[in-house]
């Protein structure tokens, strides 16, 4: 996938680096660059030499949230729900290195990543309440890892708070100096490029399967034949092999 005027690509060190690259109004969420992030997100989980997907910005800013310059204008291409959705299912891991602000939507997107990574003075709000709306869209995926104590007192304030913060609160796994941040985030990477790719992806699946509520003994027997097929895949099969046998598993380099 090309770079575009709104979005930089680069795949490198098992990874696509997607980089928002809108600074001059920070990275808000414009049709178009809505429209780039999906299409580069595509481009990355289909390509077989991309173990994972690193979403970061340009500028002094992550994501500034919606493009407010923009509200009201005709509408095509995807929606920034169905982005989030994306992020939600894609088999690769997709890791958010939050390079400065997000406030709103753009906090939509770190909640929807799976790994986040932040600048410890990157500045975080859900500001949305400052003008007259709610943050509704993004409750979905930012919630659940905050929790409704937290999520009531920061939706309700739209306060600011910080990187090392976010870690606290459950938005962000790391925060690290601004200058750190590609290779902390490379550290994810290359520890996501330790396991095998399909146990990568089933894992994904199976964080969000064990959380939902259902019969302990409905989930046990669910999680016995999800780990039987596991035990039995090819990947499975290969890392036992190269266990026993004291070498690398084949998938990795």
């Amino acid at each position: 996938m090309p770079t575009t005027e709104a979005m930089l690509y680069d795949v490198q060190g098992g990874a696509a680096w997607i980089t928002l690259n809108r600074p001059e109004n920070r990275n808000a969420l414009s049709q178009i660059l809505v429209t780039e992030l999906d299409a580069h997100l595509k481009a990355a989980i289909d390509d077989p030499n991309v173990r994972c997907v690193v979403v970061t910005g340009n500028g002094p800013a992550f994501c500034a949230g919606a493009d407010l310059k923009n509200q009201g204008l005709p509408r095509s291409g995807p929606t920034f729900p169905e982005v989030l959705q994306r992020i939600i299912d894609s088999p690769k891991p997709v890791i958010a290195a939050v390079n400065g602000a997000a406030f709103a939507g753009g906090l939509g997107l770190v909640g929807a990543c799976d790994i986040v990574v932040a600048a410890e003075d990157a500045q975080f709000s859900f500001s949305e309440v400052r003008i007259g709306v709610i943050p509704a869209i993004i409750a979905v995926v930012c919630v659940p890892k905050l929790g409704t104590h937290h999520a009531m007192k920061l939706f309700i304030s739209g306060e600011r708070f910080s990187g090392a913060s976010a870690v606290e609160l459950g938005l962000a796994h790391r925060a690290v100096a601004k200058d750190k941040l590609r290779a902390a985030a490379q550290e994810e990477i290359d520890m996501i490029c330790l396991g095998a790719p399909t146990a990568v992806s089933e894992c994904k699946k199976l964080v969000r399967r064990a959380a939902e509520q259902r019969p302990i003994d409905e989930a046990f027997r669910e999680m016995e034949e999800w780990s039987r097929r596991m035990f039995q895949s090819a990947d499975g099969q290969e890392g036992m092999a190269a266990f026993r046998e004291k070498r690398k598993p084949s998938w990795v380099r």
